[in-house]
């Protein structure tokens, strides 16, 4: 079997392409170019891994190759990212990376060269299918390390993609990883734990000129000022509520935020739901703070729903630990009900359901939140 690593510079991706070199596969390092400002090659700079992947890849004898997916990543990730914000919603870039990139494009690539499998450094494990069928394909499933678990990451990742999935961190933590690379000699080229958003500047100065630099080149126009809204019972319409303040559009803001409202009040609020149609940010004490459901887009369905057990697990947040709920579909879509309240998900980021084995059932896209 011959063995692509997706390797970008930091110490998880390296230590994958270590472990499947040393258990003696035919591997392959594979390196993609992402971001706009990146040439192919990129030329060198304290930023640049790609001197440092060279080096490490001699000293393991692995042939590296490098295929530019700007384009790709720009029209599957970075245009959808602002389009998102623009209607207000807060979007999770990472799980459409790994769907329609690194499991996509990066993946073809892979196959191009000639490999059978594309190897990342994501902690995350693969199951062999249950359904009773010889060549069902793998079941995605959470990591050994649940502190670095990457599988709701990953829940939107189709089944046909996974079947060419391999993930060699799946059984040990970030500290044997670590720990491997040193022992082997190994230079990291990007030492730091990569962002959350790879693409957009961490400081807030600059992450709003990004996003209206991207508006402008899509001719968007995200919502302007509008009313904040108190609310004093759970959900209703926008009528009757009363006007607190006014907000400088519905992007800036995100369900169950509380700093950074700018409203002077007698108790603490948070952001309970954004108004789209209305233009309304509607907020209130932590007490009406609670989600009960939620309703995805389309599902990307891993084991098929007549083998899901009555109560299943819902991760509604990358930060958030999975609570007990009820799933079903509605047309093409999970409708998910919590069996309690719980600190709201958001428009935008990743529903994920898994078993109490740590299965991932399904993972779709959350529309509206209840």
């Amino acid at each position: 079997m011959r063995i692509a690593v997706a390797v970008s510079g930091g110490v998880d991706s390296l230590c994958a392409l270590l472990l499947l070199r040393r258990a003696g596969h035919d591997v392959l390092a594979l390196h993609g170019f992402f971001l706009p400002e990146q040439s192919h090659p990129r030329p060198g700079g304290a930023c640049d891994p790609l001197p440092g992947l060279e080096a490490a890849c001699r000293a393991l004898g692995i042939p590296l190759h490098t295929v530019d997916l700007r384009v790709v990543f720009q029209r599957e990730v970075m245009i959808p990212f602002a389009r998102s914000y623009a209607e207000g919603r807060t979007p999770n870039p990472c799980a459409r990376c790994n769907r329609a990139v690194k499991f996509g494009a990066l993946l073809d690539a892979a196959l191009d060269l000639g490999a059978d499998k594309l190897a990342t450094g994501h902690y995350a494990r693969l199951l062999p299918g249950r359904n009773g069928e010889k060549e069902a394909p793998p079941v995605l499933a959470a990591a050994h390390d649940r502190a670095k678990d990457q599988s709701y990451f990953l829940s939107l990742v189709p089944a046909a993609r996974l079947r060419h999935a391999f993930f060699p961190l799946a059984d040990q933590d970030k500290a044997r990883s670590v720990a491997l690379v040193a022992a082997a000699g190994l230079a990291v080229p990007l030492p730091r734990e990569s962002q959350d958003i790879c693409f957009v500047p961490e400081n807030d100065a600059a992450y709003r000129p990004f996003l209206a630099a991207q508006w402008r080149a899509q001719g968007l126009e995200p919502s302007g000022e509008g009313p904040v809204l108190l609310a004093s019972k759970p959900g209703g319409a926008t009528d009757g509520l009363c006007e607190i303040g006014r907000h400088q559009g519905l992007w800036r803001y995100t369900e169950g935020q509380r700093k950074g409202l700018g409203i002077a009040h007698s108790e603490p609020l948070y952001v309970l739901r954004k108004d789209r149609a209305d233009n309304a940010l509607i907020v209130g004490p932590r007490a009406l703070l609670g989600m009960r459901a939620c309703l995805t887009g389309p599902a990307n369905i891993l084991v098929p729903p007549e083998h899901w057990p009555e109560d299943v697990l819902a991760r509604l947040r990358h930060r958030q630990r999975a609570v007990s709920a009820q799933a079903v579909l509605d047309g093409e879509r999970l409708r998910i009900t919590l069996e309690a309240p719980q600190f709201p998900s958001a428009p935008g980021q990743v529903a994920a359901l898994y078993d109490a084995g740590g299965r991932v059932l399904a993972g779709g896209v959350v529309e509206e939140i209840r």
